[in-house]
């Protein structure tokens, strides 16, 4: 008979989970689409994409981060297997919130771009952000971990610094009500302190007394 840690590990479920991981991920801005076809975005359908897109690409990155505490505090395997698919598709998230300030903002204006990145310093944090958010999507690969080797992890460690970009991008876009900004920067916060040394092993140890205490049950 089979332990149920055993089936949570079952490849089959593993790939189910990443597929439903990568729908879900397709479904969002699908949904956003839906809304602006149906006149349900407000009366700017530009401006409501530009900023779903920019708020979904800071939320994946929020999830990529917690996906390393919840597979040591759970010790399932699936939280580590689509950590690099989220990671590629906050950069997509972020490359399309890009796209949408280039269409429904400035028109594909250059001039207007290179005005708006010598007067407003947030677009040149945002731009910095997507370049690093690129680079870490371009190295996600398995070949590209290979090849990178040992210099792969202090790579993606860069990571913290996009995040750091992101929500300085986001804090001057919204400095007049920063209710919706501060909820996330301690989100990001929390979540960086679970990264600390100290509280992530602990994290570990509180999984492996857990399973200890449960197979003692299993036994009795």
């Amino acid at each position: 008979m089979s332990r149920p840690g055993s089936l949570l590990r079952h490849p089959r479920l593993l790939l189910g989970f990443r597929i439903v991981v990568f729908a879900l991920a397709i479904a969002w801005p699908l949904s956003w689409a839906c809304r602006v076809a149906q006149g349900e975005a407000g009366p700017d359908p530009g401006r409501y994409l530009l900023l779903e897109f920019g708020i979904g690409a800071l939320t994946l990155l929020l999830l990529v981060l917690a996906l390393t505490p919840l597979a040591k505090l759970t010790g399932w395997p699936g939280f580590g297997l689509v950590r690099r698919q989220l990671g590629v598709w906050a950069f997509v998230y972020a490359l399309a919130h890009f796209a949408c300030y280039l269409l429904f903002i400035i028109g594909l204006e250059p001039a207007l771009l290179l005005a708006d990145l010598s007067r407003r310093p947030y677009i040149i944090v945002g731009a910095a952000a997507l370049l690093l958010l690129g680079l870490l999507a371009a190295t996600s690969p398995r070949a590209m971990v290979r090849r990178l080797k040992k210099r792969w992890k202090p790579l993606h460690r860069m990571v913290y610094l996009a995040l750091a970009l992101v929500l300085l991008h986001f804090f001057w876009i919204v400095r007049a009500d920063l209710g919706e900004w501060g909820r996330y920067a301690l989100i990001a916060l929390g979540l960086m302190l679970l990264r600390w040394p100290p509280l992530a092993r602990r994290l570990g140890g509180w999984r492996r007394a857990s399973g200890a205490g449960t197979e003692v049950n299993r036994r009795r």
